[in-house]
């Protein structure tokens, strides 16, 4: 097998350079970053998805977390989290683990919390998708795939309109969670079952 590939490359390279892959889609949408519009759209595919999604103010953040998180008795933060968060996640008495202080959450120890809150990178409205990209305020890929519920939260100068628009916002080099509603297959008998890959609840909060 490995000769038969090295035979295709060779014959590809005696064929010269590769011509330039034509790039002519449309790089920007319709809709202004963090317009009305952008966030409805984002908000229709979200439900569509089976997302639960709150519009909130910055100064209610913390109650709006709090609701979110509702019965969880324990949720899993990044370090970088905002501050305003942190008060919500911290109400009702709940265990808040601080991923990383003084070490990594293990496995184990994820699968025993209730819930994650984090912040996100940017949000694609025309796909209903949300990236994290492993800054502090989103934390490691494995706190947001094992507990059940997630929260995000999205401030609406990060709701863009198209793919190619999200994709100049991001690190290629980061290490990239794509979100598109909670996790969910259709793989047996075409019958949906949600929290198989990842958290069972997606609840998305945009703050103005």
């Amino acid at each position: 097998m490995l000769t038969r590939i090295r035979t295709a490359v060779a014959a590809g390279a005696s064929k010269g350079p590769i011509p330039p892959i034509p790039r002519e889609y449309p790089t920007t949408g319709s809709l202004r970053p963090g317009s009305d519009e952008a966030v409805a759209l984002l908000v229709d595919r979200l439900i569509d998805y089976k997302a639960e999604v709150s519009t909130v103010s910055a100064e209610g953040l913390a109650d709006a977390v709090d609701a979110a998180l509702g019965d969880a008795v324990s949720v899993v933060v990044p370090t970088g989290l905002h501050p305003d968060a942190k008060v919500g996640c911290e109400r009702r008495h709940r265990a808040v683990h601080h991923d990383g202080v003084p070490a990594p959450l293990t496995a184990a120890e994820l699968d025993a919390v209730d819930a994650v809150v984090t912040a996100a990178t940017v949000a694609i409205a025309v796909t209903g998708t949300i990236v994290l990209d492993g800054s502090a305020d989103q934390g490691r890929r494995a706190i947001t795939l094992v507990p059940d519920v997630h929260v995000v939260i999205l401030t609406v100068g990060q709701i863009v309109e198209t793919v190619p628009e999200g994709l100049a916002l991001l690190r290629p080099t980061a290490p990239l969670t794509l979100i598109s509603g909670p996790s969910a297959t259709s793989d047996i008998e075409l019958s949906r079952v949600e929290g198989v890959h990842g958290p069972r609840t997606l609840r998305v909060l945009i703050v103005r």
